[in-house]
């Protein structure tokens, strides 16, 4: 059975407008958000945030098998609820990396398979970016490296991480320049060797890499690599939810590229298919695999000050992603997705997920890696399989 879900539609910058359901689709609507809805796009420079507040929470009592939010047992790694295969991995920071995922040349990408949290969203002409973050594992390189995008303002502040990219629209820069994590940030086509490399193989501008482990040294010897004091925020239980509905497969359609993930029983992952094909990792030519699939639902504009790029004398605009205060959420893991909201009230807190927008009890995330799919608001393209096809 096929599910197409269609959230109701509000203003975007960016987003899919899907022609309709067939007759025996089911409609689901999105979680209201209306208390801390986004404003409407404008061309406004510099956008105003709903106001930064806590939610009032009831004290929720953990479960004895429920890992986090905030205490882990030593050892354990917080974006992944598991064991660090090395427990010293964790001395030092989280490393974000902005991955390119067109034209596609770039594919498969080198390293993606290996992040801890991988995030995909839109950018200018309805193709996607990746930021990865990486901790407990260090792939040999990771890329190919692109340049920064509005969202990638917020992620590395919001996991305490380095960020490694190849450069940013000039108004881009500046603002990293002025954000805490500034001194973290390694722009690529500044920093050059041993830190980054170009493939020979590869075009210009396709084929620029990072290597993490150099990258590292030279935080560390930068005095940037402390780990964050507190990376709390998600929570993982090992038990399948028992209120979820069935969901084997998730269809994206993001427009020029449909991302599909299909579960499987025996692994207990969902692997990911770009236009009906096996997503690889060109280091291991491994499929890509996770096992949470995390579509989060936020507000999108364009910020026409920034142009991102221009083809025939049209500019396409960067385009901001609104993720602070709260959104829906969907979660699929173990063959099943519940729903709820995601939060995030401060800049450098991540996102946590809840059942209701009191914030009185948490979504499980199963332990392992999480992708997470940024949509917009509004957002038709996606369908919920019951059955892998």
């Amino acid at each position: 059975m096929l599910i197409v879900l269609l959230v109701p539609a509000c203003a975007n910058g960016s987003g899919n407008a899907a022609d309709g359901a067939s007759s025996d689709s089911i409609t689901i609507p999105a979680a209201p958000v209306t208390s801390v809805s986004a404003p409407a796009a404008n061309r406004t420079a510099e956008l105003a945030r709903a106001p930064v507040r806590t939610p009032t929470a009831t004290p929720q009592v953990m479960p004895p098998d429920v890992l986090g939010p905030f205490h882990f047992p030593p050892g354990y790694n917080p974006l992944t609820g598991l064991p660090a295969e090395d427990p010293t991995a964790m001395d030092r920071r989280p490393l974000a990396v902005k991955i390119s995922n067109a034209p596609e040349v770039v594919r498969p990408q080198a390293g993606i398979g290996e992040a801890d949290l991988v995030f995909e969203h839109l950018t200018e002409g309805n193709l996607t970016r990746f930021t990865a973050i990486f901790w407990t594992h260090t792939p040999p390189r990771v890329g190919s490296i692109r340049s920064a995008r509005l969202l990638d303002l917020e992620i590395p502040a919001m996991y305490g991480t380095l960020f490694a990219y190849s450069g940013a629209a000039e108004p881009i820069r500046q603002r990293i320049a002025d954000l805490p994590f500034a001194p973290r940030a390694y722009e690529g086509v500044t920093t050059g060797q041993p830190l980054y490399f170009r493939d020979p193989d590869i075009e210009v501008p396709h084929n620029l890499f990072v290597i993490p482990g150099e990258l590292w040294a030279r935080a560390e010897a930068d005095g940037v690599n402390a780990p964050p004091e507190d990376l709390g925020g998600m929570a993982f239980r090992a038990a399948p939810p028992p209120d979820g509905t069935s969901a084997a497969a998730i269809a994206i359609d993001y427009g020029p590229d449909t991302v599909r993930w299909t579960y499987d029983g025996e692994t207990g992952v969902y692997a990911r298919f770009v236009n009906d094909e096996p997503h690889t990792d060109a280091n291991t030519e491994q499929q890509v695999t996770a096992a949470n699939v995390v579509v989060v639902f936020a507000h999108h504009q364009e910020d026409y000050t920034i142009v991102e790029s221009e083809w025939q004398g049209t500019p396409y605009y960067s385009l901001e992603i609104q993720i602070w205060t709260l959104g829906p959420v969907m979660i699929l893991r173990d063959g099943q997705m519940i729903e709820g909201h995601w939060m995030r009230w401060e800049e450098d807190t991540m996102l946590s997920f809840w059942t209701d927008e009191t914030a009185t009890e948490q979504l499980y995330l199963k332990p392992g890696n999480t992708w997470v799919q940024v949509v917009p608001l509004g957002f038709a393209g996606l369908e919920i399989s019951e059955e892998t096809q």
